[in-house]
């Protein structure tokens, strides 16, 4: 009898074993109700496909992601699979904290069928794919037709000049404002975009690793945003504003103009009837030239897991041709497949814009200086908090620019020793 109950612990315990090793944890940091459904939904393929494996996916909120997710991994908390946005690859990636996937897309049958963009920005890091993108978020001007016309403007604003001049008269409207500022968490591209439109170069640096971010154009391109807040052009509340916030106040009517990426469709299409809204490249600066922030994020491998091969299928399913498009379709972002441009989702008037300053040789895709180690903690908090200090007036715009030199100048110095 003693043998018997021995053998069933043993056998029990053993299961207990192989029920814990067929277990995933799943971080998403980029969250929203919608998104959460449609990767429990891809998930759930997974799982039904690899019988006896579960996904734990916990769902970080984006406004506290970097925060909540870097006191998970201090804690010894680190996931299998996450969701890995442009801004953390190289703090995660230069730590050893991720695995090189490499190995797998040497063999997986979708690889050569991705965009070489996905697949050079997922070698961002030591020129090793530590992350697969799965879709670009590229910066687009949204309008709305109806405060356009009731301020009296004719035609959506093509420069930064007419933007101002458009954005002024509608804040004359009651309780109307021109620009949805996004002066919370995320809000770095907005200042990133204008200032480099305004200086006519996306160049962050000098040669010697100086920064260019209080060179003559730059540092006129942050007064600019600063004076649009102070002016009156954008809604008080907005200096707290995230992603959430900016697109309540685009599509309740509260403000005319919205920069955002297609995930912005989402929310803005149930709220908003087709013919009220437009997207238009972003307005150009005095050179005749814009530079729209291009983001990007994937999926990436912590090297602490234990189920590497199952890891790496988790992502193949979420990165496969069918899993790619669903989660696309439902947030907003512009595949990583070569063959997506042709899909009909994607032929609609709402993606026009997008694909206009895609095909302008006078915009110019940014991706901002992701590799440095120090910019997930500059994005995420140090240029969050100044840029508010600016905007409410405790700095001044040069302050600001001052600021931010300084750190970028010392992170892109760092990084040249290291080269």
């Amino acid at each position: 009898m003693k043998t018997m109950m021995t053998t069933v612990l043993v056998a029990t315990l053993m299961a207990g074993s192989a029920m814990a090793d067929s277990t995933l944890k799943l971080v998403e940091v980029i969250t929203s109700p919608e998104r959460t459904e449609t990767l429990k939904s891809i998930v759930g393929k997974f799982e039904a496909e690899n019988p006896g494996t579960k996904v734990e996916i916990i769902s970080l909120p984006w406004n506290e992601a970097f925060q909540k997710f870097a006191t998970m991994v201090s804690a010894g908390d680190k996931p299998d699979v996450m969701e890995m946005p442009d801004t953390w690859l190289s703090l995660y990636a230069n730590n050893g904290m991720l695995e090189s996937l490499e190995p797998y897309l040497a063999k997986w049958e979708h690889t050569k069928e991705l965009t070489p963009r996905a697949l050079e920005l997922g070698r961002d890091v030591k020129k090793t794919a530590y992350m697969l993108p799965y879709g670009f978020y590229l910066r687009a001007m949204f309008y709305n037709k109806k405060l356009l016309a009731d301020a009296g403007v004719k035609t959506p604003p093509k420069t930064m000049e007419e933007f101002t001049k458009a954005s002024e008269a509608v804040s004359k409207l009651p309780g109307k404002y021109g620009y949805c500022m996004r002066g919370g968490a995320g809000g770095l591209n907005g200042w990133m975009i204008f200032a480099a439109s305004m200086a006519g170069d996306n160049k962050y640096f000098k040669e010697d690793g100086t920064s260019t971010m209080n060179s003559e154009g730059w540092a006129k391109g942050i007064e600019w945003m600063v004076d649009l807040y102070k002016k009156g052009y954008a809604p008080k509340d907005s200096v707290n504003w995230g992603f959430n916030e900016v697109v309540a106040g685009f599509y309740s009517g509260t403000c005319a103009f919205l920069d955002q990426d297609p995930d912005a469709l989402i929310a803005i299409t149930e709220r908003m009837k087709k013919e009220d809204f437009g997207v238009i490249p972003l307005p150009k600066g005095p050179a005749g030239k814009s530079y729209p922030t291009i983001g990007y994020a994937g999926w990436s491998m912590f090297s602490s897991t234990k189920s590497k091969d199952l890891s790496w299928k988790l992502i193949a399913t979420l990165e496969g041709k069918e899993g790619n498009l669903e989660w696309n379709k439902k947030i907003g972002a512009l595949p990583a497949y070569s063959s997506a441009e042709k899909d009909p989702f994607y032929a609609g008037d709402q993606f026009k814009g997008w694909f206009e300053e895609l095909a302008d040789p006078n915009t110019v895709p940014t991706v901002m200086p992701t590799y440095l180690e120090e910019f997930a903690l500059f994005k995420d908090s140090i240029a969050i908090k100044t840029s508010q200090q600016a905007l409410l007036g405790d700095i001044t715009a040069k302050q600001l620019a001052d600021q931010w030199a300084a750190y970028l100048t010392k992170a892109q110095q760092k990084f040249l020793t290291k080269k």
